[in-house]
């Protein structure tokens, strides 16, 4: 039987990635060391951070004024770090309220007395579409701080929000390397490695030069800074993560980039929103403009049939497309890895499914 993932993260990673860890793990380069053995401060490590960097730069056409740097503590920890080290003047941010980590991106940063003002919230409507970004004054804000992508709720913002001067901070952990965007538009970025670039353990953040280096006094291990003049090894790194997201970037590249990546990302998303648009038995929730390509949430309506259904899905291979807790129902998620194959088996799953339980 052929097991398909679609785990909303840690997700499923690329067969040829797990071929070549499988492979280094007794000894990396024929050193003797386990890539898990190896020094960070290694001329072994050296060569695997500073090509994972130029992969990451290449493939998003980074610009030179922005700094690519890689941090533990996952994506929340930059919920508290982002506004430590940019929100300096004002000591104020915008937020779009669109979903659980929005909302959470906003406690944490209320956490360390950072005024966060909502700029706009879906809530009342269950977070089912996105909010409209509403005219701002330029010197309000430090930043606006905007998920592009919500894993749980399945929306995603395919255009923008209009920020004028004030700087967009995005946390792009779901979508990130699996939607193209312009680094440009960003002040700066975050993205948790887990879903789209590798395992658990690594956080991205890219940003603008002139944004860092003037927070003072903040703890080390969040410092932008300080992290950007110690090559993101102030300490001992995620050595095994950063070597793995290496080798998913190697992989991206062989396939095309994040361009390719999308196109594909839309063809097997357009497949399963097709099919659960004509269902009678299922329904897509979200606004179909603010549809995600890599996060899709879908219901039954009737709890006792969406446990059967995942269930039954397990048993035949589709893993993981229990919803979250907070929304119920069933999720699938698309992520690059995910090959076209895995969509069709689970509309087949499902189009049989329906057909079984009561399904016109």
């Amino acid at each position: 039987m052929t097991i398909y993932n679609f785990s909303a993260g840690p997700a499923t990673m690329p067969d040829p990635v797990i071929a070549q860890i499988k492979q280094d793990l007794p000894s990396y380069k024929n050193s003797g060391m386990s890539v898990m053995e190896i020094s960070h401060r290694s001329k072994l490590f050296d060569d695997i951070i500073d090509s994972a960097q130029q992969d990451l730069r290449d493939l998003l056409e980074i610009p030179d004024n922005y700094q690519v740097l890689f941090f533990q503590g996952g994506g929340t920890l930059q919920f508290t770090a982002a506004p430590l080290n940019l929100a300096t003047k004002y000591h104020k941010i915008g937020l779009l309220d669109s979903g659980h980590w929005a909302d959470r991106a906003g406690a944490e940063a209320s956490r360390v007395n950072v005024d966060v003002d909502v700029l706009a919230s879906t809530k009342d409507e269950k977070y089912v579409k996105l909010p409209q970004m509403p005219q701002i004054k330029d010197d309000d804000y430090d930043y606006i701080h905007v998920c592009t992508n919500n894993t749980i709720e399945g929306t995603a913002f395919s255009k923008l929000p209009d920020t004028g001067k004030t700087e967009l901070v995005g946390d792009m952990s779901s979508n990130f390397m699996g939607q193209k965007y312009d680094v440009k538009d960003f002040g700066a970025i975050m993205a948790g490695a887990q879903k789209n670039l590798g395992i658990a353990g690594l956080t991205i953040v890219i940003v603008r030069n002139d944004l860092i280096g003037k927070a003072q006094n903040l703890p080390s291990m969040i410092d932008y800074q300080l992290f950007a003049k110690k090559r993101s090894m102030f300490n001992t790194p995620p050595v095994f993560a950063i070597y793995a997201a290496g080798l998913v970037l190697k992989w991206l590249k062989e396939q095309g980039g994040v361009a390719e990546m999308e196109q594909r990302n839309r063809k097997k998303s357009n497949l399963l929103y097709d099919f659960l648009d004509q269902s009678k038995m299922f329904t897509a929730p979200v606004v179909k403009s603010d549809r995600s390509l890599v996060n899709i949430p879908f219901v039954t309506g009737n709890p006792d049939l969406d446990k059967k259904l995942i269930a039954e899905a397990a048993d035949n291979g589709l893993l993981n497309i229990k919803g979250h807790r907070s929304v119920g129902g069933m999720r699938a998620s698309l992520y690059n890895a995910m090959p076209y194959e895995g969509a069709v088996a689970l509309v087949d799953f499902l189009n049989k499914f329906e057909k079984e339980n009561g399904g016109n």
